[in-house]
Formats: structure tokens, sequence, C-alpha cells
């Protein structure tokens, strides 16, 4: 008899794990849920939309035809309850879904700013996560003069790009001392704000968002910061982070083991029968959320594997990721942030150019590796780290693992390097 299997959530661990079900089992019906929009799109494609690089068609990695041929049926709907003792969703429409197995993959949602002036009602406030903040930013941009952005990360910088390519005057809110240091050390987060600084961004770090005020109409008029000052302004973009989607689920008739995120064992079994738990909602027998796109990718597709398989335990890959901040060339691989005691940091720059490369090892084992300005290949990097090389062979050896690229590779021969001090379990 086939299984009725049913997703929630059309993220990447949403369609990875319909992708691996039907490469499974070729009989099983197979309902993906969501209500963000009918097709999953890349979102880390986002910027590039609201930057008219990408239209939003462009954004589907997948074919339209590709879910009809699979035998995926796309449901854009809400779900309103889960009853596991039935193996029955209740969606917001009052239609009813049945299940054999079942796999919550909601994704995260945005974190939301509590203070005077911020209600869910505030026009021109503005996140950059789902489709409806892509709808959002494009509603208001053309009417904005300043906007200003809150919080150092990726989406904060991503936001205030796409805001400078439609001519925006950006004021830039970063409440730590350097931008991004769970991630980046003081000297890169200064490379990074002073490439920002270069393309017209107001950079101001260690400033606070206090409270908001709106015009007659309730659109956003001005901010003003802890240190007293106050900022005109037409759009404020909340970037500080996400938070597992998962919030609904408290309130079902049968919900999950839940902490942070929908907790899972190491198949990505949630403490429900026959239901599973993958992507940024998903919350790691250690306690951790893995909220990256490919993390997502890899807990979907094995949650997939594993509701219409035999089942195998997750592994967490080594972490990587890549991106671009404004012109500079962005790679992170491996562990950088959360080290153990001992570990120390080894940091090269040009003298003239914005390049900068960053090991992080212990002992003599390499643990991360950082590089802004130039491009490097991942998988070699991850290579050596789960060879566990030498840092003075990674440092002998780095050309291997840079691309080649049009206006050719970084002059690591001209790069000097020195020591920073780990002072706790992240650089600083």
């Amino acid at each position: 008899m086939s299984k009725a299997y049913v997703v929630v959530g059309n993220g990447v661990a949403g369609v990875s794990a319909a992708l691996a079900i039907r490469s499974r089992d070729a009989r099983g019906t197979i309902a993906v849920v969501s209500d963000e929009g009918d097709y999953f799109f890349s979102r880390t494609a986002l910027m590039y939309a609201f930057m008219d690089r990408l239209p939003r068609r462009a954004m589907e990695p997948y074919e339209r035809h590709t879910w009809r041929e699979r035998g995926v049926e796309l449901v854009r709907a809400r779900v309103a309850d889960l009853d596991a003792s039935r193996h029955q969703l209740t969606l917001r429409d009052g239609r009813t879904l049945p299940y054999d197995r079942l796999l919550l993959a909601t994704g995260s949602r945005a974190r939301r700013i509590e203070l005077p002036g911020v209600t869910d009602d505030l026009a021109g406030l503005v996140h950059f996560v789902t489709l409806q903040d892509l709808d959002a930013c494009e509603q208001y941009a053309p009417t904005t003069k300043r906007a200003v952005v809150v919080g150092g990360g990726l989406i904060g910088i991503e936001l205030v790009e796409s805001l400078r390519f439609h001519g925006v005057a950006v004021t830039f809110l970063v409440r730590e001392p350097w931008y991004w240091p769970a991630a980046l050390s003081r000297e890169e987060g200064e490379m990074t704000a002073r490439e920002m600084r270069r393309h017209g961004v107001d950079v101001r770090e260690g400033a606070e968002l206090a409270s908001v005020a709106r015009d007659a109409s309730g659109r956003v008029a001005s901010v003003t910061t802890t240190a007293g000052e106050t900022i005109a302004c037409e759009m404020l973009g909340v970037c500080i982070g996400v938070a597992p989607q998962v919030e609904w689920l408290r309130g079902v008739a049968t919900p999950p083991a839940m902490g942070r995120g929908v907790k899972v064992d190491a198949t990505m079994r949630t403490t429900l029968d026959d239901v599973w738990a993958a992507g940024d909602c998903a919350e790691l027998a250690d306690g951790r959320v893995e909220s990256i796109w490919y993390s997502a990718k890899r807990q979907g597709a094995l949650a997939g594997e594993n509701m219409s398989g035999r089942p195998k335990g997750y592994a967490s890959p080594v972490f990587f990721n890549s991106a671009k901040l404004f012109e500079l060339e962005y790679t992170t691989v491996g562990a950088l942030a959360e080290v153990e005691d001992g570990a120390e940091s080894l940091y090269a720059t040009h003298p003239t150019r914005a390049l900068s490369w960053r090991i992080v090892h212990s002992g003599d084992k390499v643990l991360g590796f950082n590089a802004l300005g130039s491009r490097w290949d991942h998988t070699v990097i991850t290579r050596w780290i789960e060879e566990q090389r030498p840092v003075d062979w990674v440092r002998e050896h780095l050309r291997r693992a840079q691309f080649d690229v049009e206006l050719g590779r970084a002059p690591l021969h001209e790069m000097t390097a020195r020591a920073l001090p780990i002072a706790r379990k992240g650089v600083s």
C-alpha cells in the first residue's frame, strides 16, 4: 500500500526532502504545503531580485513542470493544527490533510525588535527573509530618501547594498564594536566597514536603536538611538537575525518537544510518531540550530531518505559559507567563533589592497579559515580541516585553494601574517 507523505514548508529543506522521497518511493503521494509562495525559490537570491538582477521567476531553481513530473503536489495554504494521534493536519481554510509520514520544514522567521514606536502596522518597517519582505521593500524603496538598517550580519548588509543600488541613503546601525563579530575579527569587520563607507553607507558601530517615531500617515518618520541622536528616515530595516518558525506548533493538538526549535534525534525524527523535522526549524540533539541554506538542504534530503527508507544519522558537515560584502568576496570554512580554549589565530593582510585571510588553529591542527577580497574553493579547505592538516602545511599550500579568476589570484606572497590572540571562545 502506498504511503502519503506531507511536507510543511517549501524551502530548500522541504523540497530536498520531497525529491529524496520520490527517488526512493515511486508510488507514494507527496504534498508540499506552504503559504509563502506557490513555488520553491532560492532565499539567497532575494537581494538579486531586489537589485533587478533577477526576475522573480529566475529565483526558482527548478522548472515549474518539475513538480508535476515528479508527482509532487504543491498546496498553497497555512497549517493551523497538527493531530499526530490521527495522523492529520488541519489547514487554516478548514481542509484536512491526512498523512502517513510528515516532515516539518517551516524554516525561520526574522527576529522582531521590541521598542517604543514599533508595532506590526508600522508602515516602512521591513525585514529581508521572505517573499513578503521583498514585496514590502519594493513597495517602500521608491518613496524613501533615507533608510536606517539595524543589525550587523549578512542579511543586514544585503539589504543595505540593495537599498544603495536604488539610490537610497542608508544609515547602518551596528550595535557591536565592529561589523559582524560573530564571524569576523575586528580587523576584518573594520575592513568591511571601510568597503561599505566607500559605497556611501553611513556605518555607525556601537550604535543601538532606542525608539521609532511615525508620521501622521503611520509611516516611519525617524529613529532615535540610545545616544540620543535622532535620524530622519522613511524606512526601517530590522535585520537582527532569524529564529525557528515554530511558535504555531506550541498551540496545536499534539505539539512535538521543542526548545528553540523542534527537537530531533540523529535521524531527524521528532518526539511524535511518524513526524520528522529539518532545516532552520529543527533543533539538533546537542541543542544547535543550523540556520544556513547548505545545512537545511542536507538535513532535508536526509529526512526524506529516512522517511522513505532505512534510517541513518545526521552528521553536521564542516561549516562553510560564501558571499559578497559589496565588492568584497567573502569565504569562511570551519570553526572560527566556537573554538576550544587555547586556540590561536593567524591573520594576514595586503599592504595596499583590501585582502586578508585568517586561519584559526589549535596546536598544529587547523580549525577554520576566513578570507576577504579574493575567491577560494571551500571544498579544498574543508578537506584540509577534515584531514587535520598542520597550520604551517596549510600556509605553504594555500595557493591550491584559490580559484583562478579573470583578474588573477590574490598575491599571497605580498601579504604579511601576524598572530591574533584569542581571549575567549571566539576571535577577539
